[in-house]
């Protein structure tokens, strides 16, 4: 897989943020059927950093229900893979150059 099929996205959240400071460890949002090597090589390579340590999970999807004025609706959000990547000693990703 191409890096660009492997990462979809930063996972921007607060307790990520605090994460990157403490721990130095990003979360990205990735494709279903990467695995941690191909995690790794995509951040290595669109990031031009050293990985330590890569964790990933599978985030199940939700049940959603609203009420409108049809009555109540509802859906389930799509499940996702979360990979938590550590980066060595000294070292960082910007994620908020491309914004």
């Amino acid at each position: 897989m191409r890096p660009s099929e492997v990462l979809i996205k930063p996972i921007l959240t607060e307790k990520a943020n605090g994460q990157q400071e403490s721990l130095r460890r990003y979360a990205f949002k990735v494709a279903r059927k990467a695995n941690k090597l191909e995690i790794k090589k995509a951040v290595e390579a669109v990031y031009g950093v050293t990985i330590v340590d890569v964790n990933t999970i599978v985030v199940p999807g939700k049940n959603k229900t609203r009420y409108t004025k049809k009555g109540f609706v509802q859906g389930q959000k799509s499940a996702y893979k979360k990979a938590l990547v550590t980066v060595a000693e000294g070292e960082t990703i910007d994620l908020y150059s491309n914004i």
